[in-house]
């Protein structure tokens, strides 16, 4: 995927592979420890580059670019992990977010398979774009999928990302089909991601899914606006405020007819 500076914004041809000349590596942007939002327990999370989403909101923009990072190696990530394993205890592991790791599904399919091998479960932060059978085998070595939801409605979708949720949706159907685990994220933004109405319709899309444990509200905040402004990128919602206390609990509240647990991070 070629990405460049276009009149201020980033523009990029999109590309559902992340190619790699070397299989035992991952393009990777970051690698924290002791995380506690991204999955259960204490995890190790690692930050995959390249994302073919273009969120207005986006935190972490110095991902989206699939030629930026660096490469780091596996069984180096594999052996890392093991390191911490035991500060992971009964719940924790590792979580592979982005970015969007499905543009290095193949490789991330070894890493998880690594990692079972030496017993840490795993953990994939995901938008939900991809939906193939490398991605369906991804899947099935991924003990918690972190399904981002943007948003329910496709037309509010296409504004927030640039592109369709249908694929997001869909990946949501094949991993309930599979009976493994399943957390819904959803970034509440003001004037964008909080209409009623819509909040409505993606709990009753959701509510009967045996595989959701938990949906993850993600109040919107400005902390990444300085990366925007930092790679000479336009910062489209400058201008919306984060959500209150209220705004917040009413998402909660609506979540929480149809969920049986609402978590705001």
């Amino acid at each position: 995927m070629c990405l460049h500076i276009k009149d201020g914004l980033l523009v990029a041809q999109e590309a559902d592979h992340l190619n790699i000349d070397t299989p035992e590596q991952l393009r990777i942007h970051s690698i924290e420890t002791f995380g506690t939002h991204d999955g259960p327990g204490i995890r190790m999370v690692v930050f995959t580059q390249g994302c073919q989403f273009r969120c207005l909101y986006c935190a972490n923009p110095d991902t989206l670019d699939v030629h930026g990072g660096r490469f780091v190696g596996i069984e180096e990530i594999v052996q890392r992990a093991v390191r911490e394993k035991p500060y992971f205890g009964r719940k924790g592991g590792v979580t592979v977010s982005g970015g969007e790791p499905t543009l290095q599904r193949t490789k991330l399919l070894t890493l998880f398979r690594r990692l079972h091998e030496e017993g840490i479960n795993t953990a994939l932060d995901s938008n939900g774009k991809l939906l193939n059978d490398d991605v369906k085998a991804l899947y099935a070595e991924t003990d918690y999928l972190l399904l981002d939801v943007k948003h329910f409605d496709d037309e509010w979708h296409h504004k927030i990302t640039g592109l369709t949720n249908k694929s997001v949706l869909k990946c949501a159907e094949y991993r309930e089909s599979t009976g493994k685990a399943m957390w819904l994220r959803y970034v509440l933004v003001p004037g964008w991601s909080d209409q009623e109405e819509h909040l409505h319709a993606l709990g009753n899309h959701f509510k009967d899914y045996q595989s959701i444990q938990k949906i993850e509200i993600q109040p919107y905040h400005v902390l990444g606006v300085h990366k925007w402004e930092g790679l000479g990128m336009k910062y489209k919602l400058k201008g919306v405020e984060p959500p209150t206390k209220e705004q917040v609990k009413k998402a909660a509240d609506i979540f929480g007819q149809y969920f049986k647990e609402v978590k705001v991070n």
